[in-house]
């Protein structure tokens, strides 16, 4: 099997346990209005250009495609920048090359393990298990979720996978499809068959200020963790950072909220579920 990836992390230690390496895997059926990985949503492998740098002299321009009133940067735009400001974003990997390539740090690796993230990993879901298949009692295995896909294709996944790590954005489907653009039904089913079935998992909540982070959606996520025997979760604070990516796929970033706003970690709610949260 063959997938694309559009970035290798090496050594991270917010992965997953103990050090890891997290492999980006490119597509996204979600469009969360906060994302952070915007370079991960196409599927496709597609050239982007830093702005950083950039002497203006439009050489890259020059050698590019227009589609769709959309400039399409090429292979002689890529050596044309005088900067060396663009490259490919996907790069095409066979299972047995990128387990190769992890593997060469197993020694490094062997008190955490490697982490598939994206994206949405389970996007590419066939080459995901014939990686995770490859690295079995190798190295410890994890997979970063929103946990939207067929019952059945993540059902496959979590026979092979040692863990999830799982996001939990927004408890109300109407609210979901609004800012995901997709339901969360299936990402609800699938995490009770994970804990159900006593899989190793982790759950995360990304704070959103406005969106994610209120009382409304915290309490709701709350409440069916606890009727699903979640102990523990893990908040991840809005970084506001994200936005700089958006100048990578020539993207115009529009925040939902004022920067300056503050998220809004209430760990009070979970406490009140029996739940300890935990704020990275």
């Amino acid at each position: 099997m063959y997938g694309l990836v559009f970035s290798i992390e090496e050594f991270s230690p917010f992965d997953g346990p103990g050090i890891r390496s997290t492999v980006f895997l490119k597509g996204c059926p979600l469009h969360c209005s906060w994302c952070h990985n915007p370079e991960g949503q196409s599927a496709f492998s597609e050239i982007v250009r830093s702005p950083n740098g950039c002497l203006g002299c439009l050489s890259c321009e020059k050698y590019a495609e227009v589609k769709n009133d959309k400039i399409i940067f090429t292979e002689q735009s890529i050596k044309n920048c005088p900067n060396g400001l663009l490259r490919v974003c996907g790069e095409k990997f066979s299972s047995e090359a990128l387990c190769d390539q992890i593997l060469k740090n197993k020694r490094v690796l062997q008190n955490g393990g490697v982490t598939f993230s994206g994206g949405e990993p389970l996007m590419q879901s066939e080459f995901l298990i014939e990686c995770l298949s490859h690295l079995k009692g190798q190295l410890h295995t994890a997979v970063q979720t929103s946990g939207f896909c067929e019952i059945s294709t993540f059902r496959r996944v979590a026979d092979v996978a040692d863990m999830f790590l799982y996001d939990l954005k927004i408890f109300d489907d109407e609210q979901h499809r609004k800012h995901t653009g997709v339901s969360n039904e299936n990402i609800k089913k699938n995490f009770v068959y994970l804990a159900q079935n006593k899989k190793d998992f982790i759950v995360r909540i990304p704070l959103i200020p406005t969106v994610t982070d209120t009382e409304e959606n915290l309490s709701a996520i709350a409440k069916f963790l606890e009727q699903n025997g979640v102990k523990h979760v893990e908040l991840l604070p809005y970084n506001k950072m994200a936005g700089g990516k958006y100048a990578l796929v020539g993207r115009a970033y529009e925040p939902l909220f004022d920067e300056k706003t503050p998220c809004n970690p209430r760990t009070d709610i979970f406490q009140q579920y029996g739940i300890w949260a935990n704020v990275l």
